[in-house]
């Protein structure tokens, strides 16, 4: 592949479709431009999740990288999580993932990762690792660095299980969504005395379960077999195992706003909590209770990330069901999440739908896609920003514009990828939600 294509350059992370945006040689440029940004020396850690082009894409990227003076160290199969772990304990000076997480099967990606687990985005180093590989600006090192494969499974086992001691045994429902995380997870399980019922285990970059994204729809299958079985609960894992969306022993399925509710009323200690804009009114009240201090992030892994670490605080998390735990470098590890579930569970000595019908539900629509030209979608959300402060409200515009009632909120946001506005809202009544939702539209 001659040609480069500039779209394939995202906002957090690098995705196409092999063999049409990417093949190998997509993937050893990339490698060589990521290596000539970290200054042609240091160690980069190399994964891959499941999918069927990811070992000629991780080899690729590695060749990029020797060229560019970097030794490699290459993990194999694993989820997004142990690839953020494996950069800590090989004491990595960056790492690459070839993943397209949740994307159908014939997408392949990279995310990019600076020490720490942070990773490239724009803004912060992807412009430059673009310009680098469209106009081929690659420095060559003077030497190779080496290619050798390590092993990250039994480390991160072993440091998993030692972050829990559960007093007796529960019964999960799994759907591992035929992705990376049906690797490590059974071994943990098994060591933690956990009884495991999984659904779509086997590791294949085909998903032929169903795509790798847990949905409303995806999961159906996964709260039938809570029913089923009668499992504590259930969880689905997406494709390269940084979100979970939990089941209750009810079969209901948790919004992850509200799954962030249940770790905040469970927590040793207080601080910060980090959520972001579109969670319910209702995590912010049970952070309240619990003598937490809430605060409102813009949408996305690297502001919640960020803001986790930089304000040291107690967990963040996202409605997307990527949940940050601070004593694991604020990682968001599906895993780890749902091990910290069933410690919950245990430790409480409650269901997980005690837990969750302890939490108010108010009422809320789901996001509403509006058509809206790329060139005015901004000029929209600002007027949107005028109206409500006009009206003498409350508004927020760290992401989008958010404005508050006193009985409930409105949110409208610009797409970062496609000429649209999307809105959502939530109020105390169904009838304030309308009320809201009408004036907004």
């Amino acid at each position: 592949m001659s040609q480069v294509k500039p779209h394939i350059f995202r906002a957090y992370d690098i995705r196409g479709v092999y063999g049409e945006d990417l093949d190998e040689h997509v993937a050893e440029m990339i490698g060589s431009a990521y290596g000539t940004i970290l200054g042609n020396r240091g160690k980069v850690v190399v994964g891959r999740d499941v999918r069927i082009s990811g070992d000629v894409l991780a080899r690729g990227v590695a060749r990029g990288l020797s060229r560019a003076g970097c030794d490699v160290l290459m993990v194999g199969m694993v989820t997004t999580p142990m690839l953020y772990f494996s950069t800590i304990h090989f004491e990595a000076d960056g790492g690459v993932q070839v993943t397209a997480s949740h994307n159908p099967p014939e997408w392949n990606g990279f995310k990019l990762v600076k020490p720490g687990g942070a990773t490239l985005s724009a803004g912060a180093g992807m412009e430059e690792l673009k310009e680098i590989v469209i106009n081929r600006r690659f420095r060559e090192a003077e030497r190779k660095g080496k290619i050798e494969d390590v092993d990250i499974q039994t480390p991160y086992i072993e440091f998993m299980t030692s972050k829990f001691r559960l007093d007796r045994s529960l019964k999960i429902a799994v759907d591992y969504s035929n992705g990376a995380a049906a690797i490590a997870f059974p071994r943990i399980a098994e060591k933690l005395g956990l009884e495991i019922e999984a659904i779509n285990e086997t590791p294949d970059g085909r998903f032929p379960g169903h795509l790798p994204e847990p949905t409303e729809e995806t999961l159906k299958d996964l709260q039938d077999l809570v029913i089923r079985v009668g499992a504590d609960f259930g969880a689905g894992f997406d494709g390269d195992g940084d979100r979970v969306v939990f089941v209750d022993d009810r079969g209901r399925i948790i919004p992850g706003d509200i799954t962030l509710a249940v770790y905040v009323k469970c927590l040793e200690k207080s601080g910060k909590v980090v959520y972001d804009v579109s969670s319910s009114d209702a995590l912010k009240e049970v952070i309240l209770e619990r003598g937490c201090e809430p605060v409102e992030m813009r949408v996305g892994r690297a502001f919640i990330l960020n803001a986790v670490r930089e304000l040291n605080a107690v967990i963040g998390g996202e409605k997307s069901n990527h949940f940050y735990f601070p004593e694991i470098w604020g990682f968001d590890d599906a895993i780890y999440a749902t091990l910290r579930m069933a410690e919950i569970i245990v430790k409480s000595g409650k269901k997980l739908s005690q837990l969750v019908d302890e939490i108010p539900a108010y009422p809320s629509i789901p996001i509403k896609t509006f058509e809206c030209p790329d060139e005015i979608k901004a000029k929209v959300v600002e007027e949107m920003a005028r109206y409500y402060r006009d009206r003498g409200l409350r508004v927020s515009t760290i992401d989008g514009v958010k404005a508050y009632f006193e009985d409930g909120w409105v949110l409208v946001r610009q797409s970062n990828t496609m000429p649209q506005v999307k809105m959502t809202a939530e109020a105390k009544t169904e009838k304030r939600l309308r009320e809201i939702v009408e004036e907004a539209e």
